[in-house]
């Protein structure tokens, strides 16, 4: 079974953001019109969540819910090595 490291949430938790932040701000830019103001509520909405998002998957790795054991690696820790004749 593989753990994720730190290094690869914040990977998962940077491009995740940079896409749902721009996806914000084109929202934000059609309703009002205003890229000053869509760009500025995308910042201020990247930033925050970029740091929950990391605290979110930090606790989810710990937690083993919906996690099975990796029968394949199970398996050949378990069993005996084999003499080649």
């Amino acid at each position: 079974m593989y753990e994720e490291s730190a290094l690869r949430s914040v990977y998962k938790a940077v491009s995740w953001r940079v896409l749902a932040t721009l996806t914000t701000t084109l929202v934000v830019y059609l309703i009002t019109g205003s890229t000053e103001f869509a760009v500025a509520v995308g910042l201020i909405e990247g930033i925050a969540k970029i740091g929950l998002y990391y605290v979110h998957e930090r606790l989810w790795n710990r937690l083993n819910i919906g996690r099975q054991p990796d029968r394949r690696r199970a398996d050949v820790a378990t069993e005996p090595a084999q003499e080649h004749e």
